[in-house]
This record gives structure tokens, sequence and C-alpha cells, in this order.
């Protein structure tokens, strides 16, 4: 059998000011593209990936693999018209050349300039080019959904972890289900729903309440057999699209339709009952950092989540460094920051030299009427590295990231790490690949969200959120959604759902 295998990722935040262009989709290549064929491929195996879970199964059978695309970009603002029209175009010509069967790693939240739902025009123009092909999706936790997604799919599958440590074992699930089609033994029928709520990222995670006892149903169902897959997406909720929301998604064999319905129902009603509890509630940042600075026990995390980049965040805001600093906190590793621009500035200083730079704040946030502030650093420069490292801990293990030249600058006993590229600290390689541990050091300060939690959790003796500013806010009021379905739940505290 020939398969064709694509990875098309990106977890697009409306509201951020940061197009997003083709250039951007190199996380696993040097280049400024995306990678493609054999190249993709030795890039791909080892990564942990969905797509790496797809090569897999398809070669330990002595199957054919054609991977048209590799392409993976930081969450940032809504992706260019040329981006996807290339992408896109370049895996429809690998179906249209011929295949029998196509297997995708997508994210489910890609807005472009002409669509808002990137992922579904994909699979439309795939079905368009193949019209009987099948086709399995593995696809993000904080995936949105449209009909035409649902409707262009064969199986879909998703994470089941937040952090993200299953994404291997999500493409294993949708490629098994995929070659028991294949073969004969089974006709799957996708059963979903979307509710009216948009929960709160800090509210999603699988692995504590609320969400927690939702997700081990879906899980005891699939693997009890009394459906093929059952997937919870906790969606995206930084998306001003009409799709957003919690969804359901339910891949049952066609004699299976009572029993998957009644899950979906159970399912759907377990997460509207708790409602509620997907909200979170917002600290202000001044008394976060007084609690961090009270702590008698560390290493202390500071989690600056709304800044994020990890959920679009343009990563260069400043406001909460300069409230650490402000309180004095000591022993302080921070970072990684994105200012290119000042990266320049303390390299060309040089090592050792004592350098005064405007870090940070030159990103103004029109959505939210903010405006970009530098934070003026007086430090020395520590170190200075190309930004390269290999993810060591239990999220996308393996895999090779790039922050871009990266530089340490010592800010009075403060380690400030600033780089190049934007990236969401899930794993410590951010700071060991320039000799810091940050396990030594009494405060840790890391933009993040849930995903911190893969890397860091495990070297510190305390967590405290910390709600910056920033399009990543947990605060909905600040956002000025447009497109979204009204009503909705929380934004619309009396909205109705009939759960039939």
């Amino acid at each position: 059998m020939r398969f064709v295998i694509a990875q098309m990722r990106h977890e697009t935040n409306t509201f951020s000011p940061r197009p997003t262009p083709l250039s951007a989709f190199n996380r696993a290549s040097k280049t400024d593209e995306p990678l493609q064929g054999e190249e993709a491929i030795k890039v791909c195996l080892g990564s942990k990936s969905a797509a790496a879970a797809f090569i897999d199964i398809a070669t330990a059978q002595g199957d054919e693999v054609v991977m048209p695309l590799l392409a993976s970009a930081v969450p940032s603002g809504i992706v260019t018209a040329a981006a996807f029209e290339k992408m896109a175009t370049t895996i429809v010509d690998a179906v249209r050349a011929g295949c029998d069967a196509v297997m995708l790693d997508l994210h489910g939240a890609m807005v472009t300039e002409d669509y808002v739902d990137a992922e579904g025009e994909l699979l439309t123009r795939i079905r368009l080019a193949a019209p009987g092909i099948p086709i399995a999706v593995a696809l993000d936790f904080h995936a949105n959904f449209s009909r035409s997604l649902i409707d262009h799919a064969t199986v879909i599958t998703g994470y089941r972890t937040y952090p993200h440590i299953d994404v291997y074992e999500t493409g294993v699930r949708a490629a098994n289900t995929l070659m028991k089609t294949l073969q004969g033994t089974t006709q799957p029928v996708i059963y979903w729903r979307t509710l009216p709520m948009l929960t709160h990222m800090l509210r999603q995670t699988p692995s504590a309440q609320p969400m927690k006892d939702i997700m081990d149903l879906a899980i005891a169902a699939e693997r009890s057999g009394a459906v093929l897959n059952a997937s919870v997406f906790g969606g995206f909720p930084l998306s001003d699209i009409p799709d957003a929301g919690l969804t359901v998604v339910i891949v049952a064999d066609n004699l299976q339709g009572p029993a998957a319905q009644q899950l979906l129902r159970e399912l759907c009603q377990m997460a509207w009952a708790r409602r509620a509890d997907f909200v979170f509630p917002v600290e202000p940042l001044a008394v976060s950092v007084s609690r961090a600075k009270h702590a008698t026990n560390g290493p202390v995390l500071l989690v600056d989540h709304g800044d994020n980049c990890g959920a679009g965040g343009t990563t260069d805001d400043m406001t909460v460094l300069s409230e650490v600093l402000q309180q004095k906190l000591q022993n302080l590793v921070a970072g990684p920051f994105w200012d290119p621009h000042a990266v320049a500035v303390l390299i060309s200083a040089g090592i050792g030299e004592t350098v005064t730079v405007d870090v940070g704040g030159k990103t103004d946030i029109p959505a939210l009427g903010m405006k970009g502030r530098p934070l003026t650093l007086t430090g020395c420069v520590r170190c200075i590295t190309d930004g390269n490292y290999q993810v060591r801990g239990p999220m996308y293990t393996g895999m090779m990231l790039s922050l871009g030249r990266t530089v340490v600058f010592d800010v009075q006993g403060a380690l400030i790490v600033i780089c190049e590229k934007p990236q969401e600290p899930f794993d410590t390689g951010v700071f060991t690949h320039a000799g810091i541990d940050p396990s030594h050091h009494d405060y840790i300060l890391i933009k993040s969200r849930q995903h911190f939690r893969a890397g860091f959790e495990p070297i510190v003796n305390e967590v405290i959120l910390v709600a910056g500013p920033g399009v990543c806010s947990s605060d909905y009021s600040q956002f000025p959604f447009q497109s979204l379905k009204r009503p909705i739940y929380p934004l619309d505290t009396h909205t109705a759902f009939a759960n039939t």
C-alpha cells in the first residue's frame, strides 16, 4: 500500500498582531521553508509526533510512505494566504499523484487570511482530488471543529493530555483504526458535538478536575471496545471564529451507533454541568509575585500565562519581569524573551561586556489596545549560543528545536535569557543548552500556560501562576470577540444547552 503522510500544524490566536508566513513553519528545518520528501521523513522519525507514529506503523507493514510536508509553526497570528496555499497544494498534489490512504498530523485551530477553518478546507480539497480516499487525522487537544472537518475525515483522534505527552500515541490510535478500515473489518462513523462554552486553558488539563473524569470516561469507552475512538477536545478559545468551543468526537463502527450516541450525550452532559469549573479566577500580578517572594521552599516557578507564545503570545511583554525585579526576587533565572534586536546588540558587545539595552516591548497589540513597553536593563553578557537544543523531557521527546541566537544577560545576579525565535519553555533545554541549571535557582520565571508542567514541574517545589497582560489572558472580557456563535458561556452567563 501507498500512504501519503503529512504534518501541517498551527494554533492561530486571531488576536495576535504577528501574521504567520510560510517561513514560520520550519521548526524542524534549518531552511526558510518546511521540509519535504525523504528529508522530512528522516527528521520526523523518532520525534514522538503523530506523523512519526504514522510512518512507523506504515513502514512496519512494509508499505510505501510519501511525505510531501513536515510543517509546524509556533502559535501566533493569522496564517498568510500564500503560506496556506503552498502547504495545502503540496499535500493535495501528492494525494492526486496516487495513494491508498492519507494520514494527517494537524492541529485543528489554524485560521488563515481566507479560511477560518484551514484544516476543514484542506480535507475538502483532498476529497475533491480523491473522493473515496480514507483519511485519518490526529489533532491537538485544542482543536476547534467545523462541519467540513468532520464530514471529510474517516477517522479523528485527539490528544488526551495537556501538557501534550501522548502525541505519538494519538497517531497510533488514528492509524490503527484506519488500518482496520482498509482491511474491511470496520466501517467508521463519526459522532460529534461542540458545546456553547469557552473553557479557560488553565482549567482544561485532563490530569485534574473538572476535565479528568470526562476524559477518563472517553478513554475507558475506547479501551473497552464500546467505540473505536473517543476524544474530548478542550478547544482553543483565543480564536475568534464561529466554531470555537469544547468538542466531543466519537468514532464508532456502524454497528456501535446507539452506544456512541449515548457516550456522546453523557460526555457532553458532564462537561456542561461543570461549565463554571472551567473558569479560571485571575489574581492581581503584584499579589502573585509577593506570594512567590514569601515562599520558603524553592525553587519557585512563576508562570506568566498572559504572554505565552504556546498560545500565540508575543513573548516580549516585560510587565511580569519588571514586577519581579521591582520586588527584588533573588537568585532568579528568567526567559526566554523574544527580542532579535536586543540579541544583536548584546552579541555585538560580546561576552563579559556591560551593556544597557531596551529588552522586549517591541510589539503593539492593537486588538487589545496595548502598546509595547520595552524594559531598560543594564547588565553583563554572560553567554552566547546558537539556541539549538534537543528535547529531553516527556513532551515531543527527541525533537530538535531552536531559539535562534540566544544570549544570557546577567542583571545584578538575575540571569535573563533573550532569544531570536519565540519558544514556549516546555523543556528545560531552553536554559540548560546555555549552561544554566534552573533547579539551582530560587526563582524561575517563564512564559507558559500548562506545557511547562512536562519539563519544569518535576524540578520545582512550588508553582505560582502569574496573570501578566497579553493575547493569552484568561480575562475574556479584554477580547473584542465578533465572530463567535453567541450566546456562549462564560461570556453569556445565561447560555442554554440542549443535550439531544
